[in-house]
């Protein structure tokens, strides 16, 4: 007989799958013109508020609960430190589009895959937490938190590229947000990981 989950692990899980469904859209579509901008912009969009309701449902069901499977704030943070992840991908797209930008650079594509590889880690790590096997969460965690370092190597090197090589101020503007704007996503991964070993701290 299949073992029961739990709704919370549940509804964790939607979370988690839907963020990997958005850092894989993001990783993979290929821009070609200005109106694929549109295309891509408006469905990362649909991502970003399939989660937002996972999570406003995470919010109902914790109100509603008597008892949880592990502490109730722990639930809350681990949901929105995931939607965070989203929320920046999806503003991400955003300034794609606003910026009229078809060409993601070298910079752009090493942060993507830094941040779709976490979501990854991230996705395996809530499985297991959904089969109750914490201590195994941790090497996911760590994982989660390498990549996080990464980021912030990308971001020093892609800044003083754009600096020593664009010439143009509106470009270096523009490109040094979305850079930021990356960096901040995988900081939000790291944030899902320091969550997930809080959890296990205190349930292993």
């Amino acid at each position: 007989m299949a073992k029961k989950v739990d709704k919370f692990s549940a509804l964790l899980s939607n979370i988690s799958a839907n963020v990997k469904e958005g850092a894989n859209y993001f990783a993979e579509y290929k821009l070609k013109n200005v109106s694929d901008l549109k295309i891509f912009s408006e469905r990362m969009k649909e991502i970003e508020t399939t989660g937002d309701s996972f999570v406003h449902e995470v919010i109902k069901q914790l109100n509603d609960a008597f008892i949880t499977p592990i502490e109730r704030e722990d639930i809350l943070h681990l949901a929105i430190s995931m939607d965070d992840v989203l929320d920046g991908l999806e503003a991400t797209a955003a300034l794609f589009e606003m910026y009229s930008i078809t060409q993601a650079d070298d910079f752009m594509l090493q942060f993507v895959s830094a941040i779709q590889g976490s979501v990854h880690e991230i996705d395996k790590a809530i499985e297991l937490l959904s089969n109750k096997k914490l201590p195994q969460m941790r090497e996911h965690a760590i994982k989660t938190k390498d990549y996080e370092s990464q980021c912030d190597n990308i971001l020093r090197q892609s800044i003083k590229h754009l600096f020593s090589v664009e010439k143009d101020p509106i470009r270096i503007i523009q490109y040094k947000e979305i850079y930021e704007n990356l960096e901040d996503i995988a900081d939000s991964c790291q944030s899902v990981a320091n969550t997930l070993e809080t959890i296990i701290m205190k349930n292993a």
